[in-house]
């Protein structure tokens, strides 16, 4: 059975993590073939955008603990080379063009709650269990903060990963978390209706859009404004001249 099942419908690539016996936990495989999926879409000229989703109950319920068992102080370049994995799954959402939506049902925790954060827009299901309990396992909610803290203020970000509590749909959509809540059984049609809305677009401005957004987002707002410009300069090739 493969990780990681490949579906395109019309433009948008549909990526569904399949290890559906065990939550979708995230082992070495899996996430290799997330990452090696998101950078095929990436480059292919036929997707212009992309739904993350998970087969069974679940989106993510997070790292394979029984793989991550083995990955002791006694295999320092196995530990090194997972964690490096890993950095480089979450980095790429933001790095490819296509913009990425998560259908988040079921569990999204620790590294599955990384995920459906790491993805440009989140639609979650009412009754979805959204959370980092790391630290009921005496682990921490390493990687996965980075983008938590970028996207929720740090007191609700600080409370997510000490309380270790999950949090339903609905508070997931106050603290900015999702963009859209819905019923469990509408979350995969929303997602791909919104990447449907996005993949309409001139697949060069949507390009633009991201990488503009992500470059500007943790910038001063000097530093913000000069990618704004040169994204105008670089719009006014497109023929339409449309912007600000």
């Amino acid at each position: 059975m493969t990780e990681l099942q490949i579906e395109d419908q019309g433009a948008v690539r549909l990526l569904r993590m399949n290890r559906p016996e065990k939550h979708n936990a995230l082992n070495t495989a899996l996430t290799q073939a997330l990452l090696d999926a998101l950078h095929d879409a990436d480059r292919s000229g036929a997707v212009r955008a992309i739904v993350l989703a998970g087969n069974g109950k679940s989106f993510c319920a997070g790292a394979d603990t029984r793989e991550f068992s083995g990955l002791t102080a006694q295999h320092g370049d196995a530990v090194l080379q997972r964690a490096e994995l890993t950095t480089e799954l979450h980095l790429a959402f933001s790095r490819i063009g296509k913009p990425v939506v998560s259908a988040v049902q079921g569990n999204a925790l620790g590294g599955g709650a990384g995920l459906a954060l790491a993805c440009d827009m989140a639609v979650m299901a009412e009754d979805v269990r959204f959370g980092y309990p790391e630290l009921r396992h005496g682990i921490v909610a390493a990687v996965v903060m980075a983008n938590l803290v970028r996207q929720v203020g740090r007191k609700h970000a600080f409370e997510l990963v000490a309380m270790a509590e999950p949090i339903d749909g609905a508070r997931a959509l106050a603290l900015g978390l999702a963009n859209r809540v819905v019923p469990a059984d509408r979350v995969l049609d929303s997602a791909l209706e919104l990447a449907r809305r996005m993949a309409g677009w001139e697949p060069a401005a949507m390009k633009l859009t991201k990488r503009s957004f992500h470059r500007s987002a943790d910038l001063a707002l000097a530093e913000a404004l000069a990618v704004g410009r040169d994204a105008n300069t670089i719009m006014r090739s497109f023929g339409s001249g449309g912007g600000q």
